[in-house]
């Protein structure tokens, strides 16, 4: 008849934590030493350390490409969706007149990417990517004109702003025209000051070139006499300081 197997040996590790002489304060000691002891066993080598921190490098840089490549996918739509709004834009500005140049309307592919209708007017796309944000700095701050996921919403309330800025070019010409001119007539007088000016400068009659050369004569005889002065009082500054 076969002998019974030993009993395998029985685990003493439960039972120090489970020994109701000890206190919880105690117990709990005895666990965290046995978790340090089983840290400092499983640390492996050097090389296996080593391969480890190459790995989780490794992963990070594919994590922070595909973060990269997600970021300029995003980009790359809201540069799409407003050369949409662009498009559809086209119509209205082909009717804006030829000689108003206020309206400058292009996409500008920076960081934050921006329909430009204007100077002070432009539209840019909300978080969510989908969302258009027509959007005006005034000297009170920037305000929100339109905010709509809809292209002809937005294109409704571009055709407004635009109505709204020629309604104020407008006013600005009869302003001046209300004035008399005022501005006008400056730049009249102005540019026939220097038609005046040109054709003194260009007149080939013997009295204009006795003038030119007698005023030639003028400066040069003047500026002769500067520089004469100068002499002199140099050279009695030399003499009244310097030699003494």
């Amino acid at each position: 008849m076969e002998e019974p197997l030993p009993a395998p040996p029985a685990d003493t590790r439960d039972a120090d934590t489970k020994n109701p002489s000890l206190t919880p304060a105690e117990r709990l000691a005895v666990l965290v030493e046995r978790e340090r002891v089983a840290r400092k066993g499983s640390k492996g080598s050097l090389d296996e350390r080593m391969a480890s921190l190459a790995g989780a490098l490794r992963r990070a840089r594919l994590e922070n490409a595909e973060r990269s490549a997600a970021v300029a996918d995003l980009r790359g739509a809201e540069i799409a969706r407003l050369e949409m709004l662009s498009d559809a834009l086209a119509p209205v500005l082909a009717q804006v007149p030829r000689e108003c140049d206020i309206f400058d309307v292009g996409v500008a592919p920076t960081e934050q990417p921006r329909l430009f209708i204007d100077q002070i007017g432009f539209v840019e796309m909300d978080r969510d990517r989908r969302t258009y944000r027509f959007l005006q700095d005034t000297r009170h701050g920037r305000v929100t004109l339109c905010e709509s996921d809809s292209i002809d919403e937005a294109v409704e309330a571009i055709t407004g702003y635009i109505a709204h800025r020629l309604i104020e070019r407008e006013k600005a010409l009869a302003i001046d025209f209300a004035s008399g001119g005022a501005a006008q007539t400056l730049g009249v007088k102005v540019a026939a000051a220097r038609e005046r000016a040109k054709a003194r400068d260009n007149d080939p009659s013997p009295a204009a070139r006795l003038r030119r050369v007698a005023a030639f004569i003028a400066e040069f005889f003047g500026a002769a006499a500067f520089f004469a002065l100068l002499a002199v009082l140099a050279t009695w500054i030399y003499r009244a300081y310097f030699l003494n």
